[in-house]
């Protein structure tokens, strides 16, 4: 993680509501509501994150379900499993990962309407 970390959420605290960070944060332990961050969010191998979380980015090597808004890029890591749903402008999702749900990815739709163009121009010629 690039940035600072500035709040842990310890493998044995478990927290109920919502957590507003400024600077980044690390989830060890079980979150359930809200989390907001203005950086990073990480949840770890132990972590168990039940909860709606806007960030910069967040990287996910243990459990999340809800909705996930990020500015940069969400990671699920290999050990990682979630449900939910996903908005972002870049995804990683390595390989044992487990992803159930839906992702929509920011800035998409130029390139979209222009592909669909290129299709449409082609199927009348």
């Amino acid at each position: 993680m690039a940035e600072n970390l500035t709040t842990v959420i310890g493998k044995d605290c478990t927290f109920t509501g919502t957590v507003e960070v400024k600077g980044a944060l690390r989830v060890d332990g079980r979150v359930k509501g809200k989390i907001i961050s203005d950086e990073t969010v990480q949840v770890g191998a132990t972590g168990e994150v039940e909860a709606d979380i806007t960030a910069k980015s967040v990287t996910a090597a243990g459990s999340v379900a809800g909705t996930v808004i990020t500015t940069v890029k969400f990671a699920r890591q290999a050990r990682g499993k979630g449900i939910g749903e996903v908005k972002t402008r870049g995804i990683v999702i390595e390989q044992g990962a487990i992803f159930h749900g839906s992702c929509q990815m920011d800035g998409l739709k130029p390139t979209v309407e222009k592909a669909d163009k290129m299709v449409e121009k082609k199927n009348h010629v």
